[in-house]
């Protein structure tokens, strides 16, 4: 595989994870996925926003800047890696959860981090409307995400369409899974593992499924 950083990346319940690890597997890729779990903020982030949005991201920051900083090393058995989230996550994130004294800080540290991080050669960004978004959300079961309303997934969801349109570091495709099945249906999971041998330009590819 010529890409040798993929970043899977989409809102909350899009399937980032699933399809990460079925990509891995086929390509003989290093796995890497987020520790969402070892944050104890994040339930309380749910309970109370405003006063836990600070802390929340700035634990989630740390902790992908340091994964991603350790397993940024040459790996003979592991030609090539493929992450469930990119960096700029914490970005998107933080502008939509934090309040403007508090990003602005936020964004001093996400910079200097930024800076010694790699780029993914590609980015998979799996789009799913709010109404898929909350089924699959109810379906893992998480205790604390279950209340997540439509509005804040639409406002992170904005975000992220607002960084992809703006960026040009790197190809990103925007696969629009509202209707499909990646897990069940062999076919569809076929096609977007077809995807990832072509050559892209540099910028914002809406690709159909």
């Amino acid at each position: 595989m010529k890409n040798k950083f993929i970043a899977v990346e989409g809102n909350i319940g899009s399937g980032k994870t699933s399809l990460s690890t079925k990509l891995s597997k086929d390509f003989n890729s290093e796995l890497i996925l987020e520790a969402f779990a070892e944050n104890p903020f994040l339930p309380k982030f749910y309970e109370n926003p405003k006063k836990y949005g600070f802390s929340l991201e700035l634990f989630f920051m740390a902790e992908r800047y340091h994964q991603l900083k350790n397993k940024w090393v040459e790996d003979l058995f592991f030609p090539s890696k493929i992450s469930d989230y990119f960096f700029m996550k914490s970005k998107i994130f933080a502008t939509t959860n934090l309040k403007s004294d508090e990003l602005l800080l936020f964004n001093r540290l996400f910079d200097i981090m930024l800076s010694s991080l790699p780029h993914p050669n590609l980015l998979i960004y799996l789009h799913a409307n709010t109404d898929r978004l909350q089924e699959n959300i109810k379906k893992r079961g998480r205790d604390f995400e279950l209340d997540i309303k439509e509005d804040y997934l639409k406002s992170i969801e904005n975000s992220y369409f607002d960084y992809l349109k703006k960026q040009s570091k790197f190809p990103a495709l925007i696969l629009d899974v509202s209707d499909v099945d990646f897990i069940e249906n062999h076919a569809i999971y076929a096609k977007i593992k077809s995807l990832i041998y072509k050559d892209y330009d540099i910028g914002l590819h809406h690709i159909s499924i």
